[in-house]
């Protein structure tokens, strides 16, 4: 598990347009929410990108972006972004290499078969990218509004 003052990993994945981005690139400029989630189009995906999306001006203003990540592929995710009007970029870790870095893969046996899942996490990584909040288990519910208050107290 990565815990607060760890240096977040460093990635670089595509967003729904398939445009590349990298944490890194936010150095010096902006604080990071990063969040993981199983899956676009299932109940708990729908809350947590809705509550967070419903809170981007106020990120914005406590100069935060929001990433979301999950196994969707980037034609997925532009879909799931236009049906929820979401505003912010939703990033496609189709192979888990990033959900792995920060510990938020779920891995369970059904019938002998190992299945990988995303296991639902948010990390606030802060301007110098050092993780100031890591959150496993999260309930979807409520979320964004409990990061928020977090993040305005990034200062």
């Amino acid at each position: 598990m990565l815990n607060v003052g760890d240096v977040a990993p460093d990635f670089s994945l595509p967003d729904a347009a398939m445009d590349m981005v990298r944490l890194s690139d936010f150095h010096g400029r902006k604080n990071v929410v990063l969040y993981f989630f199983n899956k676009d189009h299932t109940p708990g995906g729908i809350v947590e990108a809705v509550e967070f999306s419903d809170r981007t001006d106020a990120f914005s203003q406590c100069e935060t972006i929001i990433l979301g990540v999950s196994l969707d592929d980037c034609l997925a995710h532009d879909s799931f972004i236009d049906e929820q009007g979401l505003s912010f970029d939703l990033l496609s870790d189709t192979e888990l290499e990033v959900s792995r870095l920060y510990h938020a893969v779920h891995e369970w046996e059904a019938q002998g078969v190992v299945r990988c899942g995303i296991e639902r996490s948010t990390f606030v990584i802060d301007k110098s990218g050092v993780i100031r909040h890591a959150f496993y288990h999260v309930i979807p519910k409520g979320h964004a509004a409990e990061i928020l208050n977090l993040v305005k107290q990034l200062g």
